[in-house]
């Protein structure tokens, strides 16, 4: 089979588009011939290995340990092992391989644990945009934020992929939504549900003198003192990643993050670091509401597989609309 191939850490030029042995299912697992599969800024940070210290957390110290690009994707199932019970070979499904990786390919064998059936309402492309940053957004927002109805919510990165379903999620949740976002997308986060919107490239929002029960942070482009001056006494930050490749780094966006967890023993205001891992109750709610109607992925636009290249590099360097897919 064709899969994007990567044998140690660095731009998109060490990313190869070859032929590699077609996996297998045994046991609890799927085989699934993959129709699409979601980019993440996981991706590329994995692709680099950058920042430096989170090569500690099981990628790889000297070479990423994951030889294929890419975790989220969406697909027809090919073959099961003999120890599933949900699924049956035609059934669609999308999941997320976790830090294993291997989506950029055109099978991948997956345990039938980190897999759902796709929603009805969704393409391929769609479904494949949903685990990662679909997760992302709903954890942040309703098991770490706590997001409650009535409350103020700001979404630093709105239009972005994880930000896309954030603003979704949290007027699901019946909060009031302020999204930032730059000028050319302010229709497109309008477009999601978005109440009030924020241009960052006219207004610095930690100095308008809004107030919000909660912000949920996907660009970590301001200081905690300055987010804290945008929040209500007592109100919750949660951080998320955020930034583009600006040339490597020991820290990058886990700089704030750490100290975010140095200061949030002595200060009054919930200062929380989102952690994410492939689970499947995430993939069922996310599904649930996609099939509702309640939740639509947005993807900005997709390539083809042998393109894998552009599509990393695309969402590495600029600042990528909603989310990038590669179809297969």
């Amino acid at each position: 089979m064709k899969a994007i191939v990567q044998n140690r850490y660095g731009s998109t030029d060490t990313l190869e588009y070859r032929d590699v042995e077609t996996p297998t299912a045994s046991g609890t697992e799927l085989l699934v011939r993959v129709h699409a599969a979601s980019v993440n800024a996981y991706d590329w940070h994995v692709m680099r290995g950058d920042p430096y210290l989170a090569r500690l957390t099981g990628i790889g110290l000297t070479r990423p340990k994951a030889t294929i690009r890419g975790r989220d994707f969406a697909g027809t199932v090919e073959a099961v092992g003999r120890d599933v019970r949900r699924f049956r070979p035609g059934d669609e499904v999308f999941g997320d391989l976790g830090t294993a990786d291997g989506a950029f390919a055109e099978y991948v064998s997956v345990p039938e644990s980190l897999v759902e059936t796709k929603p009805s309402t969704v393409t391929f492309a769609q479904a494949a945009a949903l685990p990662l940053a679909g997760q992302t957004a709903l954890k942040g927002l309703r098991d770490t934020g706590k997001l409650q109805p009535g409350q103020h919510v700001l979404i630093n990165g709105a239009s972005g992929g994880v930000g896309t379903f954030a603003v979704q999620i949290a007027k699901s949740l019946g909060a009031t939504v302020t999204a930032v976002c730059s000028t050319r997308n302010v229709d497109l986060v309008q477009s999601l549900g978005a109440d009030h919107v924020v241009d960052y490239t006219t207004t610095d929002f930690t100095t308008a003198g809004h107030r919000h029960d909660l912000i949920f942070d996907l660009v970590g482009n301001h200081s905690l003192a300055a987010l804290r001056r945008a929040l209500t006494p007592g109100g919750t930050i949660v951080l998320s990643g955020g930034g583009v490749f600006d040339g490597g780094s020991l820290l990058g966006p886990m700089r704030l993050m750490l100290s975010a967890k140095l200061r949030a023993p002595f200060v009054r205001d919930t200062l929380s670091v989102l952690t994410t891992a492939a689970d499947r109750q995430f993939l069922t709610a996310l599904s649930q509401m996609a099939e509702s109607g309640g939740l639509t992925p947005v993807v900005e636009r997709t390539y083809p597989l042998a393109e894998a290249r552009e599509a990393l590099k695309h969402v590495e360097t600029d600042h990528a609309r909603a989310k990038v897919v590669i179809t297969v």
